[in-house]
């Protein structure tokens, strides 16, 4: 039994290409698809929008197209936009924006604008002229003294401008904010005065107080000084009244009774005889009380 190997083989090598061009065909034509994190896929056919699809996958047919379009925040430098200040100093800063694409009009500004969501250059055209119209709202001074209140005010003017191109504003941050170089050394001697001036304030105030402090605390040993005499003086003027008191108690005691007086002198003649040591006075002055004698010693 004879086998046609040479047809087995013709058989096998059609088998293989079809397989390979059903795989070609397969892989080219494919429907499933996927839109990645952070973006959205424009569906268009011949051109024009058919859909917006989220991030995931997604039925693709051959006649459609997807475009991932970015819907993260992306960030637009603008560097040295010029101003011109209220009294006429120009003035120029680096400022970084960062946006992005309001979901509910991707599809207007892939229409209109960016088929990625790219708005870089439209942010910097508005940035730089919003920063013109702030600054010619301030003087060079307040420029510097009220920053905020310019970022905050270049924030909403931006807002408002990006609105018209699908875009969100997400935050401002100036950089390098300078003005021209005889100006800037200006400013720098004026600080420098202000400062000089503030230190000599602040040592003027500190030796006032220390003045001050002097002055209260003399003020203050002069009352408790004040105080002190008062004091003793009262308690001295106290004991003398009391001293007074008791002999007008005693003189008036004294001369009601008579004989309260006649009872103190024979107390003291008692105790007088009571320390005689014997001997009898040499003279005897008239009216002086005769002293007593010892009869028993005499005698002897």
């Amino acid at each position: 039994m004879n086998i046609d190997t040479t047809g087995i083989q013709r058989s096998h090598i059609r088998n293989s290409v079809i397989a390979v061009i059903a795989l070609v065909m397969l892989v080219a034509f494919w429907p499933l698809t996927s839109v990645p994190t952070g973006y959205r896929g424009v569906i268009t056919v011949g051109g024009a929008i058919k859909s917006l699809k989220e991030e995931g996958y997604v039925l693709l047919w051959p006649w459609e197209k997807k475009v991932d379009f970015n819907i993260r925040a992306e960030q637009a430098d603008v560097e040295k936009a010029e101003g011109s200040t209220l009294d006429t100093q120009p003035v120029n800063v680096s400022l970084t924006v960062r946006y992005s694409i309001s979901l509910d009009r991707v599809t207007e500004v892939y229409e209109k604008y960016s088929h990625d969501g790219n708005l870089a250059s439209y942010v910097q055209t508005a940035t730089a002229e919003v920063f013109k119209a702030v600054t010619a709202r301030y003087t060079a001074t307040d420029l510097i003294a009220k920053r905020s209140s310019v970022s905050t005010d270049i924030s909403a003017l931006l807002r408002d401008k990006m609105k018209v191109f699908g875009a969100q504003i997400i935050s401002i941050d100036m950089r390098n904010f300078s003005f021209s170089p005889s100006y800037m050394a200006a400013i720098n001697e004026k600080v420098t005065q202000e400062q000089l001036r503030q230190a000599a304030d602040n040592k003027l105030k500190t030796v006032e107080s220390e003045q001050k402090q002097k002055v209260a605390v003399a003020e203050a040993e002069a009352d408790a000084a004040r105080k002190t005499a008062d004091g003793e003086a009262y308690a001295q003027l106290k004991i003398a009244t009391a001293q007074a008191d008791s002999l007008k108690i005693q003189n008036a005691a004294l001369a009601q009774n008579k004989d309260v007086l006649e009872l103190r002198r024979i107390e003291v003649e008692l105790e007088k005889a009571r320390k005689w040591n014997g001997a009898l006075p040499t003279s005897i002055y008239a009216g002086a009380p005769i002293p007593f004698l010892n009869l028993e010693k005499s005698s002897r």
